[in-house]
């Protein structure tokens, strides 16, 4: 029953945008059908996912003769958490659509994206239940094709363009490394089943081809670094209820995709966990320091992506050295801190990129230095906002810090495992979490402190009011989800360990003790958090009591100015100066200086751009360098018989050279 209600979830999905051009001419009504197709199809798949967790497991095979393979559908615990983002997410989004990117407004770009935006929800959907290698790759290019066409929406903007364009080059570079994976798979089980695959054995040399192709192709997708180059730009120019779909679901197939491959081996080696450590710390550290030096809004939470991919990874890791080493301890604080984050990043990163649109589609600007006093306009947005920047610094009582508290944990253990070289390899993965947790609580300070707080710098910032209902109802379903998990961790308890086991063929008994005393200090640290912030919030109430609802307001001190403007506010940029000069040793931050001059300067300025070290600093330049050195070699040799003959003569020379050495014609 529980794969059956998925099926027809994936099916449903994937067919929702078609009332968007089926009644186009009735634009309002189709985008409301749509919206309600999807919602049906994804509480489906949240019911047969639900079942899945909590014991009726299933699986369903049939022949498929086109491609001489099997149409193998499975969903165990691990494919049933996963779907509940994949699911619920774009259900959420496609609400706050009916307000932020409305049909009758849109006209054709809205029908196109509603198509891709279901079928991208169906191919996710049928990703994570996919039991063979074929049909997990036709599933893989669907939702690559579809999340081209996302991001591809405002095709007329050349920005958009250019940053559509790279993420196909680099979802395709990934599929290509995912089609050698499964073949390298395929021959080690003698099949392109999945459940032929369980058991092998990771100590061969083929098994380290498999993690290392597994690495690239996923992480590609997944965005860690150095892979993350295509994601910036495309989670910056997509609408942002698209953006959050690409943040906060599609990143995480490639996560799916790691954990489904290093499950099929019966032992991993530490080498494998301590690379995937080593990669989501610097991807983690990065993904902040590059996000603390951005102006624009969405781009700053495109790159708070990457950091959260790389906490993920970090979880992983700890979890795969677990297994290397034989602590259940480290294996499920791991694996449970990777797999709660997953959800919790989709939560509150679809709730931070749904209220990043709600500005966008109020003040029509994403630039931090033009904002600022939004908080008096859009009270709503700027407290739901607000949640979502607590819960992405990892602050208690709120979801993100529960996943992160269990990773903390699993680094704590890595440490006192048995096992040699655990311990040193883990020893830096707590001070690496606590810096990142910092530099990001110090990047939504800049943030909300930009935008919501103070006075409007620019003329966008005066047109700010509230969202749309639908965009709020969207917005507030989220933030509820992210309180409700920070405040009821142990709820997920049974489906953690439970696919913990699954994955490390561990037995549950070993397992639950330690993931129960975790939830339970988790539980205890944000019942105390919970205390003190109704404490501080009483304490408010009765001031504002005793001092009476009418206050006297006063302009904010101007330094002595005699006639003080917005502009003598922090901006971001300014906020962010110090710790984006002492982290640019990675990204090189290119920064403008004006500064005042005389007795009473009239004007002042300060700014900085950062281009992204991967993609504007080594890829463009090298592929630019090709293509020069291509139409050298084209103006010489293109048009000369004599040029041609030599090449020809060339190629023969080195085959008879090949031959003689001992290769094979």
């Amino acid at each position: 029953m529980s794969l059956f209600l998925i099926v027809a979830a994936s099916c449903v999905a994937a067919a929702s945008g078609g009332w968007a051009l089926a009644l186009r001419r009735r634009p309002a009504l189709a985008q409301r059908l749509a919206t309600g197709t999807l919602g049906l199809g994804a509480l489906l798949g949240l019911a047969g996912a639900v079942l899945a967790l909590s014991g009726q497991e299933a699986a369903w095979s049939a022949p498929w003769p086109a491609v001489r393979a099997s149409f193998s559908l499975r969903v165990d615990a691990l494919s049933a958490l996963f779907l509940l983002p994949v699911l619920g997410l774009p259900a959420l989004a496609s609400v706050y659509g009916l307000g932020y990117w409305p049909q009758a407004a849109h006209g054709a770009r809205s029908i196109r994206l509603q198509l891709s935006f279901g079928l991208v929800t169906g191919a996710m959907t049928l990703v994570c239940v996919a039991a063979n290698a074929v049909l997990f790759l036709v599933a893989w290019e669907v939702m690559a094709l579809a999340g081209f066409l996302l991001v591809l929406t405002e095709h007329e903007k050349p920005e958009v363009q250019r940053a559509a364009f790279v993420y196909l080059a680099s979802a395709h570079a990934g599929n290509l490394a995912l089609f050698a994976l499964f073949a390298l798979l395929g021959r080690l089980a003698g099949s392109f089943e999945f459940a032929a695959m369980a058991g092998l054995d990771g100590g061969g040399p083929l098994a380290g081809w498999v993690f290392g192709l597994a690495l690239f192709g996923f992480g590609l997708k997944a965005g860690l670094v150095p892979f993350h180059f295509w994601l910036p730009g495309a989670h910056a120019v997509a609408p942002s209820h698209v953006s959050a779909i690409l943040s906060g679901v599609l990143l995480k197939t490639g996560i799916y995709g790691l954990l489904r491959v290093t499950g099929f081996f019966e032992a991993t080696p530490a080498a494998w966990g301590g690379t995937l450590l080593a990669v989501g710390a610097a991807s983690a550290i990065l993904g902040v320091a590059f996000a603390l030096a951005q102006h624009d809004v969405k781009r700053l939470l495109a790159y708070h992506s990457v950091e959260n991919i790389g906490i993920i990874a970090m979880g992983l890791g700890l979890a795969l050295l677990g297994r290397a080493s034989g602590s259940p301890a480290l294996v499920v604080l791991g694996f449970s801190g990777a797999v709660l984050h997953v959800v919790n990043h989709a939560l509150f990163k679809g709730l931070l990129f749904l209220g990043a649109g709600a500005v966008h589609h109020a003040t029509g600007t994403r630039e931090l230095d033009q904002l600022g006093g939004l908080g008096r306009s859009m009270p709503i947005t700027a407290a739901l906002f607000l949640v979502g920047a607590v819960a992405i610094s990892g602050l208690p009582p709120l979801n993100g810090f529960v996943s992160e508290w269990l990773v903390f944990l699993a680094a704590f253990q890595a440490v006192l495992a048995p096992g040699a070289g655990v311990g040193p390899l883990a020893g830096l993965a707590a001070p690496a979490l606590a810096l990142v947790g910092g530099l990001a609580a110090a990047c939504f300070a800049k943030v909300y402190g930009t935008a919501f707080l103070g006075h409007a710098r620019s003329p966008h910032a005066e047109r700010g009011h509230e969202a749309s209902p639908a965009m709020l109802v969207a917005m507030g379903a989220l933030a509820a989800s992210c309180l409700s998990i920070g405040l009821l961790p142990a709820a997920w308890l049974p489906a953690l360990t439970r696919a913990a086991g699954d994955w490390s063929r561990l037995p549950a008994a070993a397992l639950g003790g330690p993931a129960q005393e975790a939830a339970r200090s988790a539980w205890r640290v944000s019942l105390v958090a919970l205390l003190l912030l109704a404490l501080v919030g009483l304490l408010a109430a009765w001031r504002r009591v005793r001092l009476g609802s009418v206050q006297p307001s006063a302009p904010t001190w101007g330094c002595a100015y005699a006639h003080p403007t917005a502009r003598m506010q922090y901006t971001g940029s300014s906020l962010a100066e110090q710790l984006v000069v002492r982290l640019g040793w990675f990204f090189f931050p290119r920064i403008q200086v004006e500064p005042p001059a005389g007795l009473f300067p009239r004007h002042a300025s300060f700014g900085s751009q950062v281009p992204d070290t991967v993609l504007d600093l080594a890829i463009l330049p090298a592929l630019d360098s090709g293509v020069r050195g291509a139409d050298r070699l084209r103006a010489q040799f293109g048009g000369r018989v004599q040029s041609k003959v030599m090449l020809v003569m060339l190629g023969v020379l080195g085959l008879l050279a090949w031959l003689a050495l001992g290769g094979q014609g």
